[in-house]
């Protein structure tokens, strides 16, 4: 068969359209083009080319090759991409829809299998890895998959860990926070990788990609109030609906947003931990919307407290409602180790939470009926929980208005964009 045969064929194959319709028009160059599996091209395209400008490595699995299962072939094409991208320090993006594996070439698969789970553990935290589930994700496969720190299925996708053919639906993975994104078909999929990649550095040691957008429109959603317009992604939208989590761009800079409303249970504290850790992998800064009377239980708030305590990124609180004791401690206070405390004109700041602190500096305030304790409440709330009386005492550095939030954000986070914080000698932590 002559080159421009193989290529031609390579050209149709379902991996590759993909590829091309991911990139930058005329940027995409394939790598291995010519490797070959059982009977015909290997199962996978793979390539590097730009996204906004970014360069990126990824590879497609070609559906319509043997259903694009896995072979020793297309193990080889993506542990190519994987090195490649550990040896520049470039993003990396895997599309996924296959059948499994080539169950003919047996213990081989393990050993590939092995091979690139080991890979996608080296780059983690290195480079940002974002998987797209197009078409079925099953067994190891959806392991892989989950290796990355996004993963974005479409509606058509099936990702599970399971291979006898239950759940795995984008609707279920959403719901418990397996997936950062639910797309409704093909095209969006690959939109959002796309936005989301544009939005992250190149690797650990690089700075993000600094653009020119609009300035925000005014909105009821308090996020929309400071990031610029129309920058916002949200991610685990449908899971645990008390925090709110993404990226948005402030200033033209990428900034992680963790917003809390509400009571904080272990999905919630999950969800804030991996972004804060993320975050702080890759020195992007963190904001954190703080509106919470504290944790369901010890387990979250340990998780939490020591993902914020952990992180040496640039870290901005602003109290936006509620901040009482051990949720104030872990996402605003000392042991967050925030970088500055602000606090909006009505929020309430307090050692403890406001009925509790009554009955210590108030008692006989409660000597009444429903209607007068809930009167005492509210004054003891203005009185002795204030965002002024906290920036007094010192717990908050500055009180802002809604108008003046964005402006305070902007150069909290650049007089923080050089900061560098040293930290001892470990491994990891162990929680």
């Amino acid at each position: 068969m002559s080159i421009e045969k193989i290529k031609s064929e390579l050209a149709a194959t379902a991996g590759y359209k993909r590829l091309e319709a991911l990139f930058d028009e005329g940027s995409f160059s394939p790598i291995a083009p010519f490797a070959a599996s059982v009977d015909g091209p290997a199962e996978a395209s793979a390539g590097f080319g730009e996204i906004g400008g970014c360069e990126v490595y990824a590879f497609a699995q070609n559906s319509d090759v043997c259903g694009g299962a896995m072979s020793k072939a297309q193990a080889a094409k993506i542990e190519k991409v994987y090195e490649l991208a550990l040896k520049t320090g470039t993003p990396v993006i895997g599309i996924y829809d296959s059948v499994g594996a080539r169950v003919s070439q047996g213990v081989d698969m393990l050993q590939s299998y092995g091979k690139l789970l080991n890979l996608s553990g080296k780059l983690a935290g290195v480079v940002p890895q974002i998987s797209v589930v197009l078409g079925p994700c099953e067994g190891t496969a959806a392991l892989l998959a989950s290796e990355a720190d996004f993963v974005i299925q479409s509606e058509q996708g099936k990702f599970t860990v399971k291979t006898n053919g239950d759940g795995g639906s984008a609707d279920d993975n959403m719901k418990h926070g397996v997936i950062a994104v639910k797309s409704p078909d093909e095209s969006s999929a690959l939109q959002t990788a796309k936005e989301l990649v544009s939005m992250l550095p190149r690797n650990n040691l690089s700075d993000a990609f600094e653009i020119d957008i609009p300035a925000p429109v005014p909105s009821s959603d308090l996020i929309s109030e400071f990031a610029d317009g129309g920058s916002f992604i949200e991610l685990y939208e449908g899971s645990s609906q008390n925090i709110k989590t993404g990226f948005v761009r402030i200033d033209g800079r990428t900034v992680g947003v963790v917003s809390t409303s509400g009571e904080i249970d272990r999905r919630c504290a999950e969800k804030a931990a991996k972004m804060v850790r993320f975050c702080d992998a890759f020195s992007i800064p963190v904001v954190t919307l703080a509106d919470s009377t504290g944790f369901r239980c010890i387990k979250s708030a340990a998780k939490l407290t020591a993902a914020y305590a952990e992180a040496t990124t640039a870290k901005i609180t602003v109290v936006t409602g509620q901040a009482y004791g051990a949720f104030y401690m872990a996402a605003a206070g000392t042991g967050a180790s925030t970088d500055v405390t602000f606090a909006l004109e009505n929020a309430c700041v307090s050692p403890v939470n406001p009925e509790a602190g009554m009955i210590i500096l108030a008692p006989e305030k409660l000597k009444t009926d429903k209607a007068g304790r809930e009167k005492a409440l509210e004054e003891f709330k203005k009185e002795q929980c204030s965002a002024l009386k906290a920036a007094q005492q010192g717990f908050i550095d500055s009180v802002l208005t809604k108008d003046e939030l964005r402006s305070a954000l902007v150069g909290a986070l650049t007089m923080l964009s050089g900061k560098r914080e040293a930290t001892l000698p470990k491994k990891h932590s162990t929680l």
